[in-house]
């Protein structure tokens, strides 16, 4: 059975560099994704800036909805859903920032919406042409910073 996902919770692609740096504690909930344990955003901000990376929030909300009622599963579905509708942004990370169970003409549905979060692992990244075209570095360690400053 899938972890628990509720509103804050956030999803993490595995990726060995990340918790073996971060020193994360997840559970594996789909495919190559996993939830992390004992974390909200605010928390795993500070433990990213703690290791000299950032914590991007991807403003666009992605919302799915589905019929009937509420439960584990389905909210799995709609999460993946979301994680398909997503995918061309690049990202690593999401973040849960709705789960709504409504009724209509005595009909439930459900609204699950997301944001995309990303954490720069990369030595330097650099920004796509779709976004200006404009080359932007950013750090990604205190160990970055001194080869940069340094010019090697």
């Amino acid at each position: 059975m899938p972890p628990t996902v509720q509103v804050g919770t956030i999803l993490v692609e595995d990726r060995p560099l990340i918790a073996q740096v971060l020193g994360l504690e997840s559970e594996p909930y789909s495919g190559n994704w996993s939830v992390v344990k004992a974390l909200d955003s605010f928390a795993l901000d500070r433990k990213i800036h703690a290791a000299g990376w950032n914590f991007f929030f991807m403003a666009a909300e992605a919302k799915v909805m589905f019929f009937g009622a509420l439960g584990a599963k389905k909210i799995q579905n709609a999460l993946k859903r979301i994680l398909v509708k997503v995918r061309h942004q690049n990202f690593n990370s999401l973040e849960v920032t709705g789960i709504v169970a409504k009724r209509f003409l005595d009909v439930p549905y459900t609204t699950v919406s997301a944001h995309s979060r990303h954490i720069p692992t990369e030595l330097l990244f650099w920004m796509a042409p779709r976004h200006g075209g404009c080359s932007s570095a950013t750090q990604s360690g205190p160990e970055v910073e001194r080869v940069l400053r340094s010019g090697e």
